[in-house]
């Protein structure tokens, strides 16, 4: 039986995502499925809905940079920090998606991941993205060039406000069979789900989907 993919919507900017993504093909061959991989621009999203990334919020940031160096460490993945963080992904998102082969796609996002988040360099110099494109066997010249047409840039594009469409605030974010699953800590749960174990039923989902608001700051 032909089983929809896993859809992953990830941007580099983030150490969740990357440690998403050290786990995430193993996770879907254990249930039989494949994984679309789809760019999109995390700060584009936090536009959209009027709200600021954890790394913008100083006391939010040097926790996050903590917490996600003890859930690598956890995990038994490599991790280290980038030069700068935040830093402007775009061009490494680009790139992706002007790659249209599924295999030569995961070997890209594995490396460019590799690069921001396991000592491999970062991503800041756009010479430094063309390196890494060309150290899995991909033209570099052809895809940066690629990157800079109104195709691809329309698709990161399209792919954001598809997340946004699909009620994704943020990354990563996996949708499994339409249900939505965020954040690194949400495997677990997306494995129950996919084993047809889901605590929540339908009516229960329904119930908090429509839940009242009794208090606001609005």
């Amino acid at each position: 039986m032909n089983r929809a993919p896993l859809r992953f919507f990830f941007d580099y900017v983030s150490p969740y995502a990357y440690l998403a993504w050290t786990q995430l093909p193993s996770l879907a061959e254990r249930h039989g499925r494949t994984v679309e991989l789809l760019p999109v621009l995390f700060a584009g999203v936090l536009n959209a809905l009027g709200t600021t990334g954890p790394a913008e919020v100083k006391q939010k940031r040097f926790y996050i940079y903590k917490h996600t160096t003890r859930l690598a460490h956890d995990l038994g993945v490599p991790f280290a920090f980038p030069s700068a963080h935040p830093f402007n992904p775009l061009l490494a998102l680009r790139v992706t998606a002007a790659v249209q082969d599924g295999e030569a796609r995961r070997r890209l996002v594995s490396a460019l991941y590799d690069a921001v988040w396991a000592g491999g360099g970062g991503l800041l110099q756009p010479e430094r993205v063309g390196e890494v494109v060309a150290s899995v066997g991909l033209d570099a010249q052809s895809l940066l060039a690629a990157a800079q047409t109104p195709a691809v840039k329309d698709q990161v594009r399209r792919n954001t406000e598809e997340l946004l469409a699909l009620d994704g605030f943020g990354v990563p974010t996996l949708v499994a069979d339409g249900e939505l699953f965020f954040g690194v800590d949400s495997l677990g749960h997306l494995e129950r789900f996919l084993r047809g174990e889901d605590p929540l039923s339908r009516e229960e989902l329904e119930r908090l989907k429509n839940l009242p608001v009794a208090a606001s700051r609005i």
